[in-house]
């Protein structure tokens, strides 16, 4: 995804929908990106919420992603963690996730969004990164295991988090300084991938005794 494509629906976007509006939409991939990472998301929340409802029905039920001692699901579930806000967290993906699809989708038909719309979906990606966040801390350091399809989740929020921001500052409707913004629209891909880089050398240093066939 190169830097022209997602540059494609810049502030000329704003002039003509006319002075002060501020209404803007997005570049086919920006468009794209979100229908496919939302997607992405749906399918992790809908799987686990399948084998949640499996797992509530037959305690000894196994989801097909617990692999081994580390790479298990079924632990995820059973944790407290698992329900965060009162119910499984997969449920609130299912809507969010959906979301995100709709208003990609919306993006590919030719729609545009006020300044106010961005924003809020900002801090709703910003409030998913968080979430997801806190959730690999627990999952690594707590809990003590890793779900494959949380794994998928957390990816695709990431990503879905800094393409969104990089929208943002590109119509200046966050304010950065003009060289940082310069930097961020023509390396937009640094930060997720170290962001995403990070995560799986922390997977990695965590259960380095496993992955090499040693002991803890």
């Amino acid at each position: 995804m190169t830097t022209s494509a997602l540059d494609r629906s810049d502030t000329d976007d704003v002039e003509r929908d006319g002075p002060g509006t501020g209404a803007v939409g997005g570049s086919r991939a920006f468009a794209l990106l979100l229908v496919i990472t939302g997607a992405l998301g749906v399918l992790a929340s809908w799987v686990i919420t399948l084998d949640k409802f499996k797992l509530l029905e037959d305690p000894n039920f196994v989801p097909g992603c617990s692999l081994n001692p580390i790479v298990s699901c079924g632990n995820i579930m059973k944790s407290e963690q698992a329900h965060a806000f009162g119910f499984p967290n997969p449920m609130l993906g299912l809507a969010t996730y959906s979301v995100i699809v709709a208003i990609g989708l919306g993006l590919l038909g030719g729609a545009r969004f006020p300044r106010w719309y961005w924003l809020g979906m900002e801090a709703g990606c910003l409030f998913g990164v968080g979430f997801v966040t806190w959730l690999q801390y627990q999952s690594l350091y707590v809990i003590g295991s890793l779900c494959l399809w949380c794994c998928l989740a957390w990816v695709a929020t990431i990503v879905m988090f800094c393409y969104v921001t990089v929208q943002n500052i590109r119509h200046r409707f966050i304010p950065v300084p003009e060289g940082l913004r310069r930097g961020l629209l023509e390396f937009h891909w640094v930060v997720p991938v170290l962001w995403v880089g990070v995560i799986g050398m922390l997977i990695l240093t965590k259960w380095w005794w496993f992955w090499t066939g040693g002991t803890p």
